[in-house]
């Protein structure tokens, strides 16, 4: 039976739609000059209050840290920004003189954003940017955990936005999210496109709302790290991305695979960056939270390793970053093996890149699909074997998975929802952004004549069939219709063919 919040975010979902609804209408009609700096007097307000968000983000969620947030929010201000801020997205974006080709993008409509607790104002203004410059509305349902950010954060994108000349009511957010108003708002007849960031069963549900929708998947990133790697380099990489707003970004690194002739070296250098290797004990200890009921334990997502520390009796430095345990199993009931949104991290030793390609997949397999997988190494012949293999839609190279994912450091788009391709159930195994938002309408111009000389053979071949007979077999029933059994239709159909060969 629904509570009265239940009715109350349903009628909401509805009410905001409505006013989407109007407002991407006149946005629409916007030229491509004024749709910009709507975009840019956006990012600059996302960047003015990157920590401020950021902070408030911190202390409600209980998630992460501000210091990394605010990195977070500046990207999505910046980064994405800047990827998109050339981009046509108004008319005619495209004219090919010799095809005679034209593409003519158009915006899909109205948005449903499903916002997470772990990236709720980085994801906001990350979503909010990409669907105005692609001139969508957009509705915002936030976990409810993360409300007054979220709020805060979409009524700054939406002020920024009017005073540059957008309508009102183009950016909205649910005041009053719930389960039942959250499908609502998927399932409405007002609403166009799903842009869903959040847990799987969330996903699957937005999946499920009969709605164009592009989603996320989990990832349980392993990297592999070759004996021809700058050791050195790559543990520094792999303890800052892991450590990075303490493990909430899902392209974060779960599993170091490490070669036995080189494991030594390398645990020497990721303690100097910041991990601590637990003992046996220490590591029992640990797993024993990782999971609870069979899925990750909320408790410790986002938490630093001293809070983690605490929660099972034992105590960590201040400067260590993020706690490793050495594991041999794999599967989804292994709690070093999945995926833990937290500074956990799993080392798995291998001999030789074939058992340690092995062991990547089978990681990917128990919760990663189609996400992202790292490499360490300096052997192209290696990187390609594994790049041909891993069912993974980024394949990070000597970098940081969480900054190499997202396109931080490297050159892949720019973005805050990473698609997982079939490999996860998603849509697309691209780095969502504005292109991702509107239709593509092509005027073709007739550039050469049919050929007829298919269709004129198969005439020939048909006027020299022998069709006599064939009406000895149709009959004309009481009411004066024409009748032939299925049976006699193959047999004329078998004749025909043998006749044309």
């Amino acid at each position: 039976m629904m509570t009265d919040l239940d009715l109350l975010s349903i009628q909401e979902a509805r009410n905001l739609l409505q006013k989407a609804k109007e407002a991407q209408k006149k946005l629409a009609e916007l030229p491509q000059d004024q749709i910009d700096r709507i975009v840019e007097c956006m990012a600059l307000k996302a960047e003015k209050h990157a920590s401020f968000l950021a902070r408030m983000a911190t202390e409600e969620t209980g998630f992460g840290n501000e210091t990394d947030k605010t990195t977070k929010n500046l990207f999505a201000a910046k980064e994405v920004y800047t990827a998109i801020k050339d981009m046509k997205t108004v008319g005619i974006i495209s004219v090919d003189e010799n095809k005679q080709v034209w593409e003519i993008v158009e915006p899909v409509g109205v948005i449903a954003g499903i916002i997470p607790s772990t990236n709720p104002t980085s994801t906001i203004i990350f979503k909010s940017l990409i669907a105005v410059k692609a001139r969508n509305a957009i509705v915002f349902s936030p976990h409810p955990s993360a409300l007054k950010c979220s709020l805060e954060t979409a009524k700054i994108m939406a002020n920024a936005a009017q005073e540059a000349g957008a309508p009102k009511e183009i950016i909205q957010c649910m005041e009053y999210p719930s389960l039942p108003g959250t499908k609502e708002l998927m399932s409405h007849k007002l609403t166009d496109m799903i842009l869903a960031t959040g847990g799987p069963g969330m996903v699957k549900s937005a999946y499920s709302s009969g709605k164009p929708a592009y989603g996320v998947g989990p990832g349980n990133v392993p990297v592999y790290v070759h004996t021809s790697a700058n050791l050195d380099q790559a543990a520094q990489h792999i303890i800052e991305s892991k450590s990075f707003d303490y493990g909430t970004i899902c392209a974060s690194e779960q599993a170091v695979v490490v070669e036995r002739e080189i494991k030594q070296a390398f645990i020497d250098k990721l303690k100097k960056y910041g991990a601590y290797l637990l003992s046996k004990t220490e590591k029992e200890k640990v797993e024993s939270i990782i999971l609870t009921g069979g899925t990750l334990n909320s408790k410790i997502v986002g938490k630093s390793p001293q809070a983690i520390g605490k929660m099972v009796g034992l105590s960590f430095p201040k400067d260590v970053k993020v706690l490793v345990g050495e594991e041999e199993k794999i599967g989804k009931d292994v709690p070093f093996a999945v995926e833990k949104l937290s500074p956990i991290l799993a080392l798995y030793t291998v001999d030789g890149w074939e058992e340690g390609c092995d062991v990547c997949t089978r990681l990917l397999e128990i919760g990663g699909l189609g996400h992202t997988f790292g490499i360490h190494c300096k052997d192209h012949a290696v990187i390609n074997a594994f790049a041909l293999k891993q069912p993974a839609s980024r394949i990070i190279v000597n970098s940081g998975t969480t900054f190499g994912g997202i396109g931080a450091t490297t050159a892949i788009f720019p973005s805050l929802t990473l698609g997982c391709g079939s490999y996860g159930n998603n849509i697309t195994s691209d780095n969502i952004g504005a292109q991702h938002l509107m239709n593509v309408k092509r005027v073709a111009f007739g550039i050469r004549e049919m050929n007829y000389a298919a269709k004129n053979e198969i005439v020939q071949s048909t006027e020299m069939t022998d069709f006599s007979g064939i009406e000895k077999k149709i009959s004309m029933d009481q009411g004066g219709n024409f009748t032939i059994s299925r049976e006699e239709i193959a047999e004329i159909v078998k004749r025909i063919l043998a006749d044309m060969k």
